[in-house]
C-alpha cells in the first residue's frame, strides 16, 4: 500500500479526511492514554494538521466506541475467513452464496465493513514508523480479507450468471423467422444443354418465402429477473473493491459463452473461410438461410437484451458497462461477420443471388442498431466491410446471371416446339428479383456509360429507360437478350412453321409471366402490347408457312370448265393434293405442342377460319362434278370432319395419327 505525504488531502475537505482517518486508527488500536499521547507526537511529526486531534488525547478513556469499531472489523473478517476455509469442501463447491445455509446479507455486510476499512487506510503514515507498521498490520488483514471475498464473489458471479441464463428456445420463440430454401435444380447454376431441362414451371412461392420480420417491441429476458438483484450486489462490491477487471472478465466470458450457444441453436456453425468455400450448394444455402435468421435474432433480440442487462447491472458505471457489452458482443458478431465475408468472396453462380441479397438486407437493416449498441470501432468497421462485400457479391452474381442468358447457346431444340427451359428459368428468376427492388436499385446505380450501352443493346430505343429504376433498366435489357436468344434458337428448326410456333409459345409465355407478376409494373403496358402484336405476327407467319399449300389446292385457277374431262381430272388432283397436305399437317402437328390452353384455342380458331370456309366453298362448288361411285375416294372429309381433326393439333401426342389413317382408308 502506498504511503501518503502532506500533500494528500489538501484543502478543508482534505483536512477533515486526514483527521477522521487518524481518529479511526487511534480508536481501532484501543491504546491507553499514555500511548495515545505518543501517537499524537508521531502523527504531528508526520503531518502538523494532526495536532488538531488533541481532544482524543484528553478525552474519556472509555473504549466502547473503539471496541465496537474493531469488533465489527474482526466480525466481518471472521465471516469472510470462515467462508474461505470451506473453499475445498464439497458443500462449499456445490452451494451458492444465495442458498441455505449461507446468509448472503451477512456476507455482503462483512464485505462492506472491510471495504469501509480499506477506504480508511487510503491515507496512512509511512510504514517505516512505529505507528505505520501497526496500521499496516491491520491494513494487511483487511487486504487479505478483501482478496478472499473477491475470489468468492468472482466465483459467485460466474455461478449466478450460468445458473440463471435463460436458454434460447429457437423453435417456439423464433419459429416464424424462417426462410424456405431457394433452389432452381440439383445443379450448381450452370446453364448448359442438359440441366436447363430441369428448370420446369414451378411455383416460385414454393422455393422462396421471404419470411416474417422481427417486431420493434420484441425483447426477451436473457437472465432470470429474480437473479438480477443478486448480480447487482456482487458487481457493486467487486467494483468498490477495485476488482473491475476481474468482474468484467467473468461477466463477459459467461455471456459470450451464452451467445455462442444461441448461435448453435440458430444453426450458425463456426467455420473458416476455406471450410465455407468447400460446402456444396444445398448445404450452403441452408447455412446462409440460418445466417439471415441469426443476424435478425442476434441484433434485434439478443444484443439488445444484453445491452439492457448491462445497463441494469452496471447502472451509472458508463465506461465499465460499455467495455463489458463490447467484450460480450464481439465474439458473436465476429463469428457472423466471418461467415458473411466467406460468402462475399465465394465463387459466384446465379442461384446464390437471392440468398446473398437476403444476407445483404439483413445486415444492412441491422447496422443502425448494431452501431447504436456496439462502440468498438474495429467491429463496426468489419461489419461495414462485410456489408460492402456482400453488395459487391450480389452485383457480381447478377452479372453472372446476365452472362448465363447471353451465353446459353445449346443446339438441342425442344422437339415439340414447346416453351424452352431457358425462359422458364429466367422468368422465375426475374419474378423473384423484383421483390428485391430496394437493395438492387441501390447496388445497380447506372452511369451514363451504362445507359449508352443499354440504348445500343436495345437497338437505339432508349425512350423507356429514363423513367425506369436501375433494376427495371437491367430487367428490360435482360428481356431483350432473352428474346434475341430465343430467336436464335428458333433457327434450329428446319420447318419454318415450327419456328413460328416455337417463337409464339415462348413469347406468349414471357407476356403471361410479366402480366401476372410485378414484372408488369416494371416493364409497363407498352412492352406487353408490343409483344402481343409480335405474337399475332408469329401466328400469321405460321398460317402462311403451314397452310398456304393446302389452301392453294382450293382455288379455282387451273380447273377449267365444269363439263370436260380435263376439269374432272384437275379436280381429282386438287382433292388428292389437299387430302395429302392436310394429312401431312395432321401427322406432323399433332406432335407439336402449344401448352397454353387459350393460345392453343386461338390458334385453332385462326386455322379454322382460314381453312374450313375455303374447303366448304370448294366442295360445294365442285362436288357435283365428281358424283359417282368413287366420290369418297377424292372428297374424303366433310368440313365438320376437318373441324374435328383440327382439335387434335398441338397436343404433343403423335399417337392420334392412327385416327386419321383409319378415317382415310
Amino acid at each position: 500500500m502506498a504511503t501518503t505525504t502532506t500533500s494528500l488531502g489538501g484543502g478543508v475537505g482534505g483536512d477533515d479526511r486526514v483527521l477522521a482517518t487518524a481518529q479511526q486508527i487511534v480508536k481501532s488500536l484501543r491504546a491507553a492514554k499514555e500511548d495515545r499521547e505518543d501517537m499524537l507526537m508521531i502523527f504531528s511529526a508526520f503531518d502538523n494538521r494532526l495536532s488538531g486531534i488533541s481532544d482524543l488525547i484528553n478525552g474519556d478513556d472509555s473504549k466502547s466506541s473503539d471496541e465496537e469499531d474493531l469488533d465489527r472489523f474482526e466480525a466481518a473478517e471472521k465471516v469472510i475467513l470462515a467462508d474461505a476455509s470451506l473453499s475445498g469442501e464439497p458443500s462449499r463447491q456445490s452451494t451458492s452464496l444465495f442458498n441455505p445455509p449461507n446468509n448472503p446479507a451477512e456476507y455482503f455486510s462483512a464485505v462492506d465493513e472491510i471495504i469501509h476499512w480499506m477506504e480508511q487506510f487510503s491515507i496512512a503514515p509511512p510504514p517505516s514508523s512505529a505507528l505505520g507498521r501497526t496500521v499496516h498490520v491491520i491494513a494487511d488483514r483487511a487486504e487479505n480479507a478483501i482478496q478472499l471475498a473477491m475470489s468468492r464473489l468472482e466465483e459467485e458471479l460466474r455461478h449466478v450468471l450460468i445458473c440463471n441464463t435463460i436458454p434460447l428456445d429457437a423453435v417456439s420463440r423464433y419459429g416464424s423467422i424462417k426462410r424456405v430454401s431457394l433452389s432452381f435444380g440439383s445443379h450448381d447454376g450452370a446453364i448448359d444443354d442438359s440441366p436447363l431441362e430441369s428448370f420446369g414451371e414451378v411455383d416460385s412461392s414454393r422455393f422462396h418465402d421471404r419470411g416474417a420480420s422481427l417486431g420493434d417491441d420484441l425483447f426477451v429476458d436473457l437472465v432470470r429477473p429474480e437473479a438480477v438483484q443478486d448480480l447487482r450486489e456482487i458487481i457493486d462490491r467487486m467494483v468498490r473493491s477495485g476488482y473491475e477487471r476481474e468482474c468484467l472478465q467473468v461477466y463477459s466470458s459467461v455471456r459470450r459463452d451464452a451467445l455462442d450457444e444461441c448461435l448453435i441453436i440458430l444453426g450458425v456453425e463456426r467455420l473458416s473461410i476455406e471450410e465455407v468455400q468447400k460446402v456444396e450448394w444445398r448445404s450452403l444455402d441452408e447455412k446462409m438461410k440460418n445466417w439471415v435468421q441469426a443476424v435478425k435474432v442476434v441484433v434485434g433480440v439478443l444484443l439488445s437484451g444484453e445491452k439492457r442487462l448491462c445497463d441494469g447491472l452496471f447502472g451509472d458505471l458508463d465506461d465499465l458497462k460499455e467495455i463489458c457489452f463490447n467484450e460480450t458482443a464481439k465474439g458473436c458478431v465476429m463469428q457472423l461477420l466471418n461467415f458473411g465475408e466467406a460468402i462475399a468472396i465465394c465463387k459466384r453462380s446465379p442461384e446464390k443471388l437471392f440468398r446473398i441479397l437476403d444476407m445483404y438486407e439483413a445486415l444492412r437493416d441491422a447496422m443502425p442498431d448494431l452501431q447504436a449498441m456496439v462502440s468498438d470501432e474495429f467491429v463496426i468497421g468489419e461489419a461495414n466491410g462485410v456489408l460492402s462485400g456482400l453488395g459487391e457479391a450480389a452485383k457480381g452474381t447478377f452479372a453472372e446471371f446476365e452472362n448465363c442468358i447471353r451465353n446459353e447457346t445449346s443446339k438441342k431444340p425442344v422437339i415439340t416446339g414447346d416453351v424452352h427451359p431457358l425462359p422458364r428459368y429466367v422468368m422465375n428468376y426475374l419474378r423473384l428479383l423484383v421483390d428485391y427492388g430496394d437493395p438492387m436499385d441501390s447496388l445497380l446505380e447506372l452511369s451514363e456509360e451504362d445507359l449508352y450501352r443499354f440504348k445500343n443493346d436495345l437497338g437505339g430505343d432508349g425512350s423507356q429507360l429514363e423513367a425506369m429504376s436501375p433494376l427495371g433498366q437491367w430487367i428490360l435489357l435482360l428481356m431483350s437478350e432473352l428474346e434475341y436468344n430465343l430467336e436464335e434458337k428458333s433457327k434450329l428448326y428446319e420447318d419454318s412453321a415450327m419456328q413460328q410456333v416455337f417463337l409464339m409459345n415462348n413469347l406468349y409465355y414471357l407476356v403471361r409471366k410479366v402480366k401476372d407478376s410485378d414484372l408488369g409494373r416494371v416493364l409497363g403496358d407498352n412492352w406487353i402490347r408490343k409483344r402481343r402484336g409480335q405474337i399475332r405476327q408469329y401466328a400469321t407467319g405460321y398460317l402462311r408457312a403451314s397452310w398456304s399449300k393446302a389452301l392453294s389446292c382450293l382455288k379455282d385457277e387451273g380447273i377449267g370448265g365444269s363439263s370436260n374431262n380435263a376439269s374432272k381430272m384437275a379436280l381429282k388432283e386438287r382433292f388428292k393434293s389437299f387430302n395429302a397436305c392436310f394429312e401431312e399437317i395432321y401427322r406432323v402437328q399433332t406432335a407439336w405442342k402449344v401448352p397454353d390452353d387459350q393460345l392453343r384455342e386461338e390458334l385453332r380458331i385462326s386455322i379454322s377460319e382460314k381453312v374450313i370456309p375455303a374447303y366448304r366453298s370448294f366442295v360445294g362448288r365442285f362436288r357435283i362434278q365428281l358424283e359417282g361411285r368413287h366420290v369418297g375416294k377424292y372428297i374424303k372429309y366433310t368440313p365438320e370432319d376437318l373441324e374435328t381433326y383440327l382439335l387434335d393439333l398441338f397436343e404433343g401426342s403423335p399417337a392420334v395419327l392412327h385416327h386419321i389413317r383409319r378415317k382415310s382408308t
